[in-house]
């Protein structure tokens, strides 16, 4: 039974996205992005893009530049390596602001700014790597460019869901200071330059999860009404995961679907129900 009866909960089927083969690149773009135009879906609050990503051994996005977008990848399976500006390889097993080649588990954060430039390989001889692309539009434009890349233990996934990103903490007017000290308002993530929270949650089989709206408490994001929740279920399980939010019959997403929760408010609960034959890996992308 819904608990959110104010809420307005949308579907976005995967056969509704846009693709595109490449070869090298599989993809698939629930928002506007490349060749693939769809005015009814250009952006979610401050949510811009997010692609699945399937990149073939040997292949992978040469260095090219970005400007004032929060772009970050969360890989699935796999492993993708990173080169910045200077296009210096990636230290394997380092964290911060080294970059690294990541692997399952890893999320690589970048603020485009004022203008970087990176690449995005899988060096990997054999194996794809299997990750998403997901892009959030910046508080202000002309910030300085960063990069950070952590590790999110899947453990912890399985427990709750475990916030990813939060808001820097000092905000929209932090000093160059607090820009180079990157505190996130929520302990353990990465900071971004958005009124936005992302989590990631792996539920098993008849369990169920509750993601709180703008995150675990109520300081965490400025924007305290009528927010916008999107969840992801990645195409992770070969098709045997599938979750059903709110406990609504309608809202019953296969891998691959999405949804647009609108309407709702910081601190309301959101009930995320893994209902397939495997665990489901649920993406939350909640901004303002």
């Amino acid at each position: 039974m819904s608990k959110l009866t104010h809420a307005t909960i949308v579907p976005r089927r995967s056969s509704a996205r846009g693709h595109a083969d490449h070869g090298w690149l599989n993809t698939y773009h629930t928002f506007s992005f490349a060749d693939y135009y769809d005015p009814a879906n250009m952006h979610f609050g401050a949510l811009r893009v997010l692609n699945e990503d399937r990149v073939a051994p040997g292949s992978g996005f040469p260095t090219h530049p970005h400007r004032d977008a929060e772009i970050f990848s969360y890989i699935l399976r796999g492993e993708l390596t990173h080169r910045d500006s200077m296009i210096q390889k990636g230290a394997e097993g380092k964290q911060g602001k080294q970059f690294y080649r990541m692997k399952r588990g890893d999320v690589q954060f970048t603020t485009g700014g004022s203008g970087i430039a990176h690449s995005e390989q899988n060096e990997h001889k054999s194996e794809p790597v299997h990750f998403l692309q997901i892009w959030a539009t910046p508080w202000r434009r002309g910030l300085l460019p960063q990069y950070h890349t952590l590790s999110f233990d899947d453990k912890l996934k399985q427990k709750a869901f475990l916030p990813i990103l939060s808001p820097l903490a000092a905000g929209e007017n932090a000093t160059a200071a607090e820009e180079k000290e990157a505190t996130p308002k929520i302990p353990g993530t990465i900071p971004i330059h958005a009124d936005f929270v992302m989590g990631a949650g792996l539920i098993g089989v008849d369990k169920r999860f509750k993601w709180r709206v703008g995150g675990p408490t109520d300081d965490v994001v400025k924007s305290q009404s009528d927010r916008n929740v999107y969840i992801h279920l990645p195409m992770t399980k070969g098709g045997n995961a599938k979750i059903r939010l709110d406990g609504r019959e309608d809202v019953v997403l296969s891998e691959g679907d999405g949804a647009f929760v609108k309407g709702v408010n910081v601190g309301d609960e959101l009930s995320v129900e893994s209902i397939g034959e495997a665990e489901a890996e649920v993406i939350v992308l909640d901004s303002n």
